[in-house]
């Protein structure tokens, strides 16, 4: 499958967010929990979030995956209890879009290092993943999620 792979500069990005550790298994139930607080926090401030959900994972020990659940938003929001305030950094990207459910989404991760490394870029070494589309309206192999590797710089 051609996944697209491209680098790109992004801008940096207000967030909101939690981080915590999971097993994998347990995924699904953790990021819908932290989306909701997050939802309904935002909520209350008046605000909403201006561009897709997304996770960031900082190791790939799948009994225990350090992640950060987020949410862009347009303005800097203080932060309350284990919402804390934070931003997407800004700088240059690798990126590729997965289409299919999200437990396949390894190929997509596989197609993209492949590609840094044959055309010389280095990871900073945390991924994300933005979740395109909304996963109670839209059918597993329609799902997309957007894989992105920060670059180092030097």
């Amino acid at each position: 499958m051609d996944y697209g792979c491209k680098v790109r500069e992004r801008p940096a990005q207000p967030t909101l967010s939690i981080r915590t550790r999971t097993p994998v298994q347990a995924l699904p139930q953790v990021l819908g929990q932290a989306y909701g607080e997050m939802a309904q926090y935002l909520a209350g401030l008046g605000e909403q979030p201006v561009g897709p959900p997304f996770v960031a994972y900082y190791n790939m020990d799948m009994e225990d995956l350090d992640i950060e659940v987020g949410l862009t938003v347009s303005k800097h929001v203080a932060g309350k209890d284990r919402i804390q305030a934070s931003e997407l950094p800004e700088g240059k990207i690798a990126t590729c879009v997965h289409t299919g459910p999200y437990g396949e989404v390894g190929p997509a991760y596989a197609a993209l290092s492949a590609w840094m490394e044959a055309n010389g870029h280095v990871p900073t070494g945390v991924a994300y993943e933005f979740y395109l589309n909304d996963p109670s309206e839209t059918p597993p192999e329609e799902l997309m999620t957007q894989v992105v590797f920060p670059l180092r710089t030097s």
